[in-house]
This record gives structure tokens, C-alpha cells and sequence, in this order.
């Protein structure tokens, strides 16, 4: 008999196959586990296990490419850390095997990174996903990670490391369910890229066993657990017409009565742009400039950032290129722009702009390298500032921007006080950009990595949906455009609904943005707007995306 269950549905498709499950377990050595006497062998045998371990996973970051391969790099160094190494051999010289030697020296890493602030504390799991890979190569256990399988299945797994969902090969997997993660967590972001139905914050999720026949909507966020077989029939004509749709769309972005909505990309770099090409991105709407900046002692120079940009700019002649200035602090700290003080909340701390007024320098130095890298270019430089809060920031930063010759200079909108008084901001903004994943975790007052959170991580959160109307009104009036770089604009419904509520443009993963084109070119602007008023008048998420798909039947051949 059928069993229904509900999550987050974070990424659109439907995927049918049987569960498997995610291999996390791994022995742990005994706290007195010795060597049989050799220990130069035992020691040879430990490092050849860390640096098999390196390979494994720098190989599976060249198979991924992009983002993971720079994730999965950093794991990969991690497992060849030498001082690491030197601690291992000395552990198994007094007397430990490699297993217990490993295990004990990553600890004390471990314990390092925990006690080092928000950013390096987020990076123990992926310390400790290098050491369970090493202590199982060691102990001739499995490696714990994605499941081997000769034909395609289902995964479910308590929650997925970025670098297990970077590796998933859409070809096995089919789709998965998470118990966590949220609607805007790196997981969810990364599926997302994968165009790979997915699940996430799905109570009950534990209790579904391995080899059921699962059907998952990662639109909707239902999973059935032995499903009717027309179920399975209707969900997955519903996804091929999704993909077939996808792939016939082409041209920019318009509704079907002509109202234009350019499509723009969610880039980190130029190493992102062939994906955004491919798609037929019209510009970039969000050029996240922190992984510039990341991991290093000093900011980079003048020339390095400046062939950064061009680069991008360059790809797009006669397009729109929407810079973000760097976003430091919280989630994302560096060590030559410290916060003043040990930060108990710092997502509400000193980062974005905030940092960026304490250090003003560092921001002079990236808009004139911006401006410089416009000279000579076709492309329509836009730069945006994140954290913006009130007017006076938003006067502020356009001063700034101004004085180093950046023409047109706007905010990101992701603060709800913001929003709220956006009349005010417009004053001096060129442009607003909303950023829907903190603008709902700030509104929904929920961190967007908690996965116990996930109802209060959704945009389709009518709260949230006030708040874009409010500032797409603003901008409106003072005659500025108004575009969504969050992810909730790779909602191809929302997508619609935000095209309703006065948003200009919509920008996304790259993977989301045929199908976002084709689901425009379905409705009407006035449909768009009658779902837009029919959202925000619902009391509740689930309330605001029935309605919304009610007002929008043009999209309910593309099962959405």
C-alpha cells in the first residue's frame, strides 16, 4: 500500500526507482589498537592511505568540475596535509596502528577547526568525511559515500555533504530525500545545478527502508513509497514534458503576450560561464566576487581582479554583468578583514557592507579595478552592494562607487528593514536585486542551514512574498528595475509569481534556466499578476503555491 511523505521539494522533476541508502557508517578502531611490531610498515601503510585518499577525491572533483572540484580539492589537502602526516607517523611509533594514529591525530585537527569560527568550524565535516575515508581504507571497510549500483535508484540519506551531492551521477541517481537540509542550504543549491529531483527536510525519511520503490516530486516535495503504477505514469510524463519543454526553449525571456523578463545567470567566476552561455543566460544577474578572495592572507590585485571581471564582461556584449561586491563576514570570514569582536550571531554581525564600510580600502580597490575592467567592453556593468540595511548605506555606497567611476551603482535587497523602506533606498540605488535566500532566512528569522527549519526556509513564505511586492513597488515608482538573484527565482511557478509581483528580471543557476524560459512563455503577464495577488492573499506556504498553480493553468502540462 501506498505511504505518503512530505519534505521540501528544492529541485523540479520526479524520479522513480528503488531506495538506496547512503553508506555513512564506518568502524572506529579501538582506543588501544597497536601495531603487530613494525612501525616504519605500519607508518608506510598509513600515509598510503591518506594519499589514496587524496587521489580519490581530487579525481572525483576533475569528474564534477566547477565548484565541487574546488570543494573536493580542499578535502583532497587536507588528507596530505604533511604536519598531519608527521603526527600519524609519530602516533605509530609509540605504539598505535595506522587506524587508531590517523583517528586521534584528525581529532586534534578536528577540535582546531570546531574552536576557529563560523567559516573553518563548517568545514569539520568535510575533515571529517576525509578521516572516516582513510580510517575504512585503513580497517578494509567500505568508503562510506554514494553507493555503488548497477542500475539507477533512489537515494536517501540523513543529509548530503556538498561533495557527495557534487559527485551524484544524474544517469544512477535518479532523485534524492534528505530527513535535513533546507530549501536554501549548499545541498539543495547544488541539485539544483544537477537538475537532479530532490527532497529535502522529509520527516519520516529514516523509516523508509532500503529497496522500496519511491517515487519522489521535487517540485511538490511528495514521496511515495510504493506508489500506484499510474502515479509512476503521470509523474514521470509530467517530467519528460518538463525536459522536453526545457529543451525546445530558446530566445530571452518573455511571457507569451510579449512582456520581456530577462534571464540572467548565477556565476562565481569566468570558470562558470560556458554553463551560463550554453543555457542562454542574456547577462549575469549575481557575480558572487568572495571566491576571489577566499583563502587567502591578502586580497588579490589590481590586475588579477581586473582580468577576473573582464573576462565576464567580455562574454557578454551588449548584455547586463551584475556584480556583487564582496559578501565577508559571517559564513565567509577572512583573515585580512577581521570582525572587531567574537560575533555571537554573526549572520547578523558584521559582514557584506557592514565589513566593507570598516574596511573602505579593500572596497575602493575592487570598484576601480570593476571600472576598469568595463573600459573597452559592450557589457552593462551593474554593481551591487550585499547587507544593504537602510538610505544612509545605500548613500554611502553609491558615493563610493561614484568616486572610483562605477556608473551605475544599486543594493542587494535581503534585509527585511530594507525592503520595508526601499521608497527611501531608491533615492540613491540604481538598480534593486532581491537575494530571496537570506531576505526569507532574515523574515523567517531561520538559519538557512538548519534543517529542522525547512517550513520557515521557503519563499513561497507569504511573509517573504509581502516583502518582494513592497520593494518591486518601490523600485517601480522611482522608475528603477527590480530583478531576484536568489534561488527562488529557478522556481519556474515562482518564477512566474515574481514576474507578477513587478520583478524585471530574474537571475539563477544556469541548469534552471531553459525551464524557467519555457514556463514564462506559457502564461500571460496578467495571469502572472492574478497568481501573484492570489500568493500573497494565502495564509501559508503550501496555501500560496496551490493557489498560484490554480491561476497559472498554462504551466499544468509541464506538471508544475
Amino acid at each position: 500500500m501506498a505511504q505518503t511523505y512530505r519534505g521540501a521539494g528544492v529541485s523540479p522533476g520526479a524520479g522513480y526507482g528503488p531506495v538506496k541508502r547512503l553508506t555513512r557508517e564506518v568502524p572506529q578502531p579501538a582506543p588501544d589498537a597497536r601495531h603487530a611490531g613494525d612501525a616504519e610498515a605500519e607508518a608506510r601503510r598509513a600515509v598510503a592511505a591518506m594519499e589514496q585518499t587524496a587521489q580519490d577525491l581530487t579525481a572525483r572533483g576533475e569528474r564534477a568540475g566547477g565548484e565541487a572540484a574546488e570543494v573536493l580539492s580542499a578535502q583532497a589537502l587536507m588528507a596530505r596535509d604533511p604536519a598531519l602526516a608527521d603526527d600519524v607517523r609519530r602516533r605509530v611509533g609509540e605504539g598505535a596502528d595506522a587506524a587508531r594514529a590517523v583517528s586521534e591525530a584528525m581529532a586534534v585537527y578536528r577540535d582546531m577547526l570546531a574552536n576557529a569560527g563560523e567559516y573553518l568550524a563548517a568545514r569539520v565535516a568535510d575533515l571529517d568525511d576525509v578521516r572516516d575515508r582513510i580510517v575504512a581504507r585503513l580497517m578494509g571497510a567500505p568508503i562510506p559515500g554514494i553507493p555503488d549500483s548497477d542500475s539507477p535508484f533512489v537515494l536517501v540519506a540523513e543529509d548530503l555533504a556538498p561533495a557527495d551531492t557534487a559527485v551524484l551521477d544524474p544517469a544512477q541517481v535518479v532523485a534524492f530525500v534528505t530527513r535535513e537540509g533546507g530549501p536554501t542550504s549548499h545541498t539543495a543549491i547544488l541539485a539544483r545545478s544537477l537538475g537532479l529531483p530532490a527532497v529535502v527536510a522529509c520527516a519520516g525519511a529514516d523509516a523508509i527502508a532500503e529497496g522500496t520503490m519511491l517515487l519522489v516530486d521535487g517540485a511538490t516535495g511528495e514521496v511515495v513509497a510504493d506508489p500506484d503504477p499510474a502515479a509512476v505514469e503521470a509523474a514521470t510524463a509530467a517530467a519528460a514534458a518538463r525536459a522536453r519543454a526545457a529543451a525546445q526553449s530558446t530566445g530571452p525571456g518573455r511571457t507569451a503576450d510579449g512582456h520581456p523578463v530577462p534571464l540572467l545567470a548565477n556565476i562565481g567566476g569566468p570558470q562558470d560561464l560556458p554553463a551560463a552561455l550554453e543555457n542562454g543566460a542574456e547577462g549575469v544577474g549575481l557575480y558572487r566576487t568572495e571566491f576571489l578572495f577566499l583563502d587567502r592572507s591578502d586580497a588579490p590585485g589590481h590586475d588579477e581582479q581586473v582580468a577576473a571581471y573582464r573576462a565576464v564582461l567580455e562574454a557578454f556584449p551588449g548584455g547586463k554583468v551584475v556584480v556583487r561586491t564582496l559578501d565577508a563576514g559571517a559564513d565567509k570570514p577572512l583573515a585580512f578583514l577581521p570582525a572587531p569582536a567574537a560575533e555571537p550571531n554573526p549572520a547578523l554581525g558584521e559582514r557584506g557592507l557592514r565589513m566593507m564600510r570598516r574596511f573602505p580600502e579593500t572596497l575602493d580597490a575592487q570598484l576601480a579595478a570593476l571600472a576598469e575592467a568595463e573600459r573597452g567592453t559592450d557589457a552593462e556593468l551593474q554593481v551591487m552592494a550585499p547587507m544593504v540595511t537602510d538610505a544612509e548605506d545605500s548613500e554611502w555606497f553609491a558615493a563610493v562607487a561614484a568616486k572610483a567611476g562605477v556608473q551605475q551603482a544599486g543594493v542587494m535587497i535581503e534585509v527585511p528593514a530594507a525592503a520595508l523602506r526601499a521608497r527611501h533606498i531608491a533615492a540613491s540605488a540604481a538598480f534593486f536585486s532581491i537575494g530571496t535566500n537570506d531576505l526569507t532566512q532574515y523574515t523567517c528569522a531561520a538559519d538557512r542551514e538548519t534543517g529542522g527549519l525547512g517550513r520557515f526556509q521557503d519563499p513561497w513564505q507569504p511573509g517573504v512574498l509581502d516583502l518582494v511586492a513592497v520593494a518591486a513597488s518601490a523600485a517601480a515608482e522611482a522608475g528603477r528595475p527590480c530583478g531576484v538573484c536568489g534561488e527562488a527565482a529557478a522556481d519556474p511557478l515562482l518564477a512566474c509569481v515574481l514576474t507578477g509581483l513587478g520583478v524585471t528580471s530574474l537571475s539563477m543557476g544556469a541548469s534552471a534556466l531553459p525551464l524557467v524560459r519555457a514556463a514564462l512563455a506559457r502564461v500571460e503577464l496578467a495571469q502572472c499578476r492574478a497568481a501573484a495577488d492570489a500568493a500573497l492573499a494565502a495564509r501559508g506556504p503550501e496555501e500560496a503555491r496551490a493557489a498560484a498553480a490554480a491561476a497559472l493553468p498554462g504551466l499544468a502540462e509541464l506538471g508544475l
